[in-house]
């Protein structure tokens, strides 16, 4: 049997869990603890914990989470929602995680807490990566855990941490993550400092899938793909807004490159250079890609995607979308949850 195609390398993250892993591709396991505190932030918890669950629905057990609280009771959270924690933090729990969450909030009381002092210091000992949401960053600081680091804390908070915290130095960023620790001051801080923290252990791909889930503008059909631009000249960038402009009738290479100012041979030598691949194929994967989408959220048929993707034939596109999933497109997933518009 052929082998499937691969996607580049600026696509895989985007079809991630649709052409699975390669055999015998060895994935790390990652234990995450958060430990809750009273009137901690639930957006910044859930932004963190949803982060860590999409994860799991692209690479499945790549993460195993648990809750906490200091004395196993109850939680109340800042916007009053009661949180039943899965357990007491014992000392005899952090051999089992590699990263531990104090989850603060707006109201959350900023006092010495020994007992969540020691629990951090004996966490660290053991080589736990330690995080903290909202303003738990002090709590950090407090048990002098962020010498020497950079961190981030909510802006109402970052006086207060500076104080307890003279040898960190305080950031204005929204999230951070330096070596072993994590902070962040806010909910779509907590989601960017998860995907940083996942990123380290998985690559780019599986950040880039877990976005393609979770993050979006404006409009509901617009992804957002902080990484895809990252390292893109102005030509490539606006080279793929043509393409991704044009799905149904696509440009020419030569008519892409005339509008971005470039000739055809600089645009194949800035794509192989920028994305490991060349305009024809990132266009194909792009079309491709689309397919897929229209394919499980439409109702339009197999020959109609295959035209609404600019492919000239059924069968060239049935034998595309298979060369890249590994079946055809009639044995694709329909959702049908938007319907079009014949």
């Amino acid at each position: 049997m052929r082998d499937r195609r691969q996607f580049s390398d600026a696509l895989q993250g985007r079809n991630l869990r649709f052409v699975g892993e390669q055999k015998g591709e060895s994935l790390p396991h990652a234990r995450v603890g958060f430990v809750l505190l009273e009137f901690f932030s639930l957006p910044a918890f859930t932004q963190a914990l949803d982060t860590l669950v999409t994860a799991n629905l692209i690479r499945p057990g790549a993460f195993a989470t648990r809750t906490f609280s200091l004395d196993g009771k109850s939680v109340t959270s800042d916007l009053g929602l009661v949180i039943s924690p899965s357990a007491t933090l014992h000392s005899d729990h952090l051999p089992e995680l590699d990263l531990l969450v104090v989850c603060g909030g707006l109201r959350t009381a900023l006092r010495p807490t020994p007992e969540l002092t020691d629990l951090l210091r004996v966490a660290n000992e053991k080589g736990v990566v330690l995080g903290g949401l909202w303003n738990a960053a002090w709590f950090l600081g407090q048990a002098r855990l962020l010498d020497g680091y950079k961190c981030a804390v909510h802006p109402e908070n970052r006086a207060a941490l500076a104080e307890t915290a003279k040898n960190s130095q305080v950031t204005c960023e929204s999230y951070v993550v330096d070596r072993n620790r994590l902070t962040a001051a806010s909910p779509t801080g907590a989601f960017n400092m998860v995907l940083a923290w996942i990123g380290t252990i998985h690559g780019r791909g599986l950040v880039d899938a877990i976005v393609d889930i979770l993050a979006f503008e404006e409009s509901r059909y617009r992804r957002v793909h902080p990484s895809l631009h990252e390292k893109m000249s102005e030509p490539v960038r606006d080279a793929i807004t043509l393409m991704g402009a044009n799905i149904e009738e696509p440009l020419s290479q030569d008519q892409l490159a005339r509008y971005v100012g470039r000739s055809k041979r600089q645009m194949e030598r800035l794509f192989q250079q920028q994305l490991g691949t060349t305009p024809v194929r990132f266009y194909l994967e792009l079309r491709i890609t689309e397919s897929r989408r229209l394919l499980q959220y439409s109702d339009l048929p197999v020959s109609e995607v295959s035209v609404a993707c600019g492919f000239a034939s059924a069968s060239h596109f049935s034998k595309c979308y298979a060369a890249f999933y590994g079946y055809a497109p009639s044995k694709e997933v329909r959702y049908g949850c938007v319907k079009s518009t014949k």
